[in-house]
């Protein structure tokens, strides 16, 4: 029976995909480190519900240290979900964490890839952090990337490093460009996520500089959706792909909705804008529609509800 790897299987949305294959019956192989950017207790939890399935197996360690040639074996599709998340924390120390978990990692996944004689996709997470601030809203794929971070950087040479093997070898891969994903099991380092934790605690959430900064909010199934696509849909491969909401929010608004979900007002608190955070964001995503046949279902509000009634019980 032919095989499905998940890098970052315990991650946001690794865990999410993963689950998505197994509910669809597909032998799912999940790949994770569980190191400890954030609280591994997160993607233990995540991982307990891949467990119950018969038909998952979990593989602990290092994606740079393990024996890909025997993993690819039967392996048709590879969703490299895998990465070292965070835009303000890739400054200093942390960078290393960066270069070895974005760019070596996914270089030595695409050595093994080009010989896997089985393999008919590789799904590459991307980021629209790789657009920085761009020229041009909503952004589409064609332009041309100015990451304003470091880990933006080491997501866009990974990125680049994809369409290497694709043209010199022929690995079949497809990148998704996602756009600030949310929903339940968000990693705690996320806005939403510490929002909502605020919320719970009776905190002011930290808003970084005049909140009219505006992002494209993606929902975590609607991001699922697309991987699925990318991976069967034969004119992906070798193409960038742009997943986002469908619309482009202001922060200033979302706490709004947030305060009605919750049902109290949200107390703020305005601090200095964030090194290496983009201003704008907006995803075109006609590409994705016309290729993918992608179409984000789940609004603003609907989503946001779904994450507030994930994290109440975390915190209570």
């Amino acid at each position: 029976m032919a095989k499905i790897i998940v890098t970052g299987a315990a991650g946001f949305i690794g865990s999410h995909l993963a689950e998505a294959l197994l509910q669809q019956g597909e032998e799912v192989i999940g790949i994770d480190e569980f190191n400890d950017y954030y609280d591994p207790a997160f993607k233990q939890k995540n991982v307990a519900n891949l467990q119950v399935f018969p038909n998952f197996t979990l593989i602990e360690g290092d994606i740079q240290f393990l024996d890909w040639q025997t993993l690819f074996e039967n392996v048709e599709v590879i969703y490299h979900q895998a990465a070292q998340a965070g835009v303000r924390a890739s400054w200093g120390k942390g960078f290393r964490a960066y270069t070895e978990r974005n760019i070596n990692a996914t270089q030595v996944l695409l050595e093994a890839a080009k010989d896997a004689k089985n393999l008919k996709r590789l799904v590459f997470a991307s980021t629209s952090s790789v657009y920085g601030d761009a020229e041009t809203l909503p952004t589409h794929e064609g332009i041309a990337p100015r990451p304003v971070s470091p880990y933006g950087i080491t997501k866009l040479a990974a990125e680049r490093l994809c369409g290497l093997y694709h043209k010199n070898f022929g690995v079949p891969f497809v990148s998704l460009r996602y756009f600030t994903v949310y929903g339940p099991r968000q990693r705690p380092d996320m806005a939403f996520h510490k929002f909502f934790k605020a919320v719970l605690q009776d905190e002011a959430i930290p808003v970084y500089g005049d909140g009219q900064q505006t992002r494209d909010f993606t929902f975590v199934s609607d991001a699922v959706a697309a991987n699925l696509s990318a991976a069967t849909i034969p004119e992906a491969i070798g193409e960038i792909f742009n997943i986002g909401g469908g619309s482009r929010v202001v922060l200033a608004e979302v706490l709004d909705t947030m305060a009605e979900i919750v049902g109290k007002p949200i107390k703020r608190n305005h601090i200095e804008k964030a090194m290496g955070d983009a201003r704008h964001t907006a995803a075109d995503v006609s590409k994705a529609r016309e290729i993918l046949k992608y179409q984000p279902e789940v609004s603003l509000r609907e989503g946001l509800t779904k994450e507030w009634q994930w994290i109440k019980p975390l915190y209570s």
